[in-house]
């Protein structure tokens, strides 16, 4: 039999006990032998076709008068567990990303089971791959966390990072407003290298770079997971930002102090009666039109 067949045979693993023989007789036996255990061994992303084709160029002995063509099945099979490893490896290094719109909200279960609740225009990133190794997702926006027991679980947001082992907590980072909110257990808040625990109750609030106090919370669970947001001494800014976020109107003011603060609630599912929520406290007016809202002093 030709060694061009006793190769492809061998690559097929269907050679008979006299080609087994005859195969083991071939000059460059021992070579193949290492690349075919080479091959076993190959671990993605650092195979390269080329090299690994100019090492059997090099390694073996090739007849000039007869075409290898025996290295194309095995290339094949090469170029196939790269492509598989590659493909292996890319998929489970890849981060969930949830997202929600204006007025949409989500609920969302991690790998352990924990429960996340995102708010209206928020963002939540974690990697499924790596659950078991590290307990962390990545928060832009709002969100109501229920944390299963087990390691640390992270909560990374651009302000600060919040971390507990299982509790129930609310987290809310956007542009120069950061809030964290203990409901159950016990939380570790991380602000500028800081580190702040909190018990039930209790929160950590950070507004324009201002550490605020705060009253102890009373409620079991965030007012926006029943449909209302509220706030208490927050910038009037803040409130029409998040009105903005739970409306698909865009709100623009005329002679206002967006400074002023304000303590109090507006519902989501009634446009009307959520401005007067906000506005008759502040004495101020509205008026509405297609897709945008005016506020202004009386």
């Amino acid at each position: 039999m030709k060694r061009e067949e006793l190769i492809k045979k061998w690559l097929d693993h269907n050679l008979n006990t006299e080609e087994q023989i005859a195969f083991k007789q071939l000059d460059d036996y021992n070579e193949l032998i290492k690349m075919d255990s080479a091959l076993r061994d190959f671990k993605a992303p650092k195979f390269s076709n080329t090299q690994s084709y100019q090492e059997v160029k090099t390694k073996l002995k090739p007849r000039v008068s007869q075409p290898q063509q025996w290295l194309k099945p095995l290339l094949r099979i090469a170029a196939v567990l790269a492509i598989g490893f590659s493909i292996y490896y890319y998929t489970t290094s890849l981060d969930t990303t949830i997202d929600t719109e204006i007025a949409e909200q989500t609920t969302i279960a991690l790998p352990d089971n924990s429960m996340v609740n995102l708010n209206a225009n928020s963002t939540v990133t974690f990697n499924e791959s790596h659950w078991n190794k590290t307990r962390a997702v990545e928060l832009q926006g709002e969100a109501f966390f229920k944390v299963a027991k087990g390691k640390k679980f992270d909560v990374i947001t651009a302000d600060g990072i919040v971390s507990v082992l299982g509790t129930q907590f609310n987290v809310k980072q956007r542009q120069s407003y950061f809030e964290v909110t203990c409901y159950e257990g016990l939380v570790a808040v991380t602000y500028n290298n800081k580190t702040t625990k909190l018990k039930p109750g209790h929160s950590f609030k950070i507004i324009d770079g201002k550490l605020l106090a705060t009253e102890k919370e009373n409620a079991v669970q965030p007012q926006w997971l029943h449909g209302e947001s509220s706030f208490t001494s927050v910038p009037l800014k803040y409130v029409i930002k998040e009105f903005e976020n739970q409306y698909n109107r865009t709100i623009t003011t005329e002679n206002i102090d967006l400074s002023r603060l304000y303590t109090g609630s507006f519902t989501h599912n009634n446009l009307d009666l959520a401005l007067k929520s906000v506005t008759i406290p502040l004495n101020l007016s509205y008026s509405i039109s297609e897709e945008s809202i005016l506020l202004k002093r009386e």
